[in-house]
């Protein structure tokens, strides 16, 4: 039982001043840029001498504006097709290498090495393997008799062609917050479990699944907020081509900023994407019932 003295606080000073340090820089690049942004967003500020009140103009702009409109749903497309499968594929990996198999740690180091990749790495190797005539996924194609595909360059194929760069490059992340998860479970659960009678899926479902389901909630919740503000690969890979076809939100506040000048407008997307996000976020944390406790 922890007993303060009279007059004393039970809070450390030292506490504080040890966490101030991350929560000056946080007020300084984040929430004031933040504020920032949002009042941009009210404004027609072209990043020159022009910044007048416009009101809720930028909103309704974004309402009629075709271009965004599409951007926002390759966003959600791409969220819906990277999410739930870099996160199952990444369990289903992680409960095979948690067993003793012939090269177990080569094939844990395979399979997370393109997380350790930057993106712009990534994007560039993926449009060497994707290229239409001299590309290895082509070359690969041409042998079992299937005609070579323009990946990039169709609008059909370039957006799925990205998320599966994509979950090439997350899937690996996840599997080593599983594989930490499934080694903090006691082989004694398993071991009772066979006694009894479980066969394997009886024991993933029944025992792995609930026992991971903190590290789950965590690892939903982090691929929702990366799913949302995805951007290196689609700048490097299509630049939003062809047709607009892979062009995202982030993609749109890029392009409108730093091409097009229109700052009040890209602030206006970029407040729209981070209600967004909150609200998945706060959505996630309600419907998980968690939010502390997340041990990984």
């Amino acid at each position: 039982m922890v007993t303060v003295k009279p007059g004393k606080s039970k809070y450390s000073l030292v506490g504080y001043l040890m966490v101030l340090p991350s929560f000056t820089i946080f007020f300084i690049f984040m929430f004031i840029p933040i504020l920032i942004i949002i009042g941009f967003s009210f404004t027609n500020y072209d990043f020159y001498k022009t910044m007048d009140f416009v009101g809720f103009d930028n909103f309704i702009r974004m309402a009629k504006d075709q271009i965004f409109l599409i951007s926002l749903k390759n966003t959600f497309v791409y969220a819906v097709f990277t999410i739930l499968p870099q996160i199952s594929i990444g369990l289903v990996l992680a409960v095979v290498m948690n067993n003793k198999i012939i090269g177990q740690k080569i094939h844990r180091l395979v399979i997370f090495l393109p997380y350790i990749l930057s993106m712009v790495v990534a994007s560039f190797v993926w449009v060497w393997i994707y290229d239409p005539t001299v590309g290895e996924l082509n070359k690969l194609l041409d042998l079992v008799g299937i005609g070579p595909k323009r990946w990039l360059f169709n609008p059909d194929l370039a957006l799925p062609s990205i998320i599966f760069m994509s979950l090439w490059k997350l899937i690996g992340y996840n599997m080593v917050i599983y594989l930490a998860a499934l080694q903090q479970i006691p082989s004694s659960i398993y071991e009772a479990a066979s006694i009894d009678g479980a066969n394997f899926f009886h024991k993933f479902f029944k025992i792995t699944l609930p026992m991971v389901s903190t590290t789950t909630f965590f690892l939903f919740v982090i691929a929702c907020v990366w799913s949302f503000n995805v951007f290196e690969q689609v700048n490097i890979m299509t630049d939003g081509g062809p047709i607009n076809a892979t062009t995202t939100v982030v993609h749109q506040i890029y392009e409108r900023a730093f091409l097009y000048f229109q700052m009040g407008y890209a602030s206006a997307m970029s407040v729209l994407l981070l209600l967004i996000t909150l609200l998945l976020t706060i959505t996630n944390f309600k419907a998980g019932g968690k939010g502390t406790d997340v041990d990984v």
